[in-house]
């Protein structure tokens, strides 16, 4: 096993599952569908301009 594996640990199932329920402790059940498209925005933008950029480079 890998030493960096092993001192910051990758997380598993429960892990994720105590992640998850504090993410919904804290943001509430309304809030959560806002974030996560407001992230899905985030990311169409980010891809459009790195996509955008390669193409001006190709151009060059």
């Amino acid at each position: 096993m890998n030493t960096l594996t092993i001192l910051l640990g990758i997380p598993g199932g429960p892990q994720i599952l105590i992640i998850l329920v504090v993410v919904l402790l804290l943001f509430g059940g309304k809030k959560i569908p806002e974030l996560m498209r407001g992230l899905g925005t985030g990311i169409k933008e980010f891809k459009d301009a790195t996509k955008k950029d390669e193409e001006e480079r190709i151009e060059e």
